[in-house]
């Protein structure tokens, strides 16, 4: 069993930065590719970015977040992380961590399992 813990949210001005963190619990952290994904408030859960196990590589981003957003992870604090910069309003979503599970689509959040609590990230104009 994996319990994932996100940190790192909050209010800021557009044009601002955050860094995501999301901790997890056990030994086998670097054997998980991990994602992240967000949910706006009246809309579906969508894919951000996804780190690989083994390489470390990351995953095209999604369009909206490509430039802005890095995706990294630390395996010796079990910890993945989410630089968010240049934000803007419509980045404001609770922002999700979970493990690739496999399946034929690592962008697909079906493929995910050992969800986090999420953690709120607001955007002011």
């Amino acid at each position: 069993q994996v319990q994932l813990v996100e940190s790192g949210g909050g209010l800021v001005q557009a044009g601002g930065s955050l860094r995501l963190s999301c901790a997890a619990s056990g030994r086998s952290f670097s054997s998980y590719t991990m994602g992240w994904f967000r949910q706006a408030p009246g809309k579906e859960r969508e894919f951000v970015a996804a780190i690989f196990s083994r390489s470390g590589a990351a995953t095209p981003y999604a369009n909206s977040v490509k430039g802005r957003f890095t995706i990294s992870r630390d395996n010796a604090k079990n910890t993945a992380y989410l630089q968010m910069n240049s934000l803007k309003p419509e980045d404001t979503a609770v922002y999700y961590c979970a493990v690739f599970m496999g399946g034929s689509s690592i962008y697909a959040d079906r493929n995910y399992n050992y969800w986090g609590q999420g953690t709120q990230v607001t955007v002011s104009s």
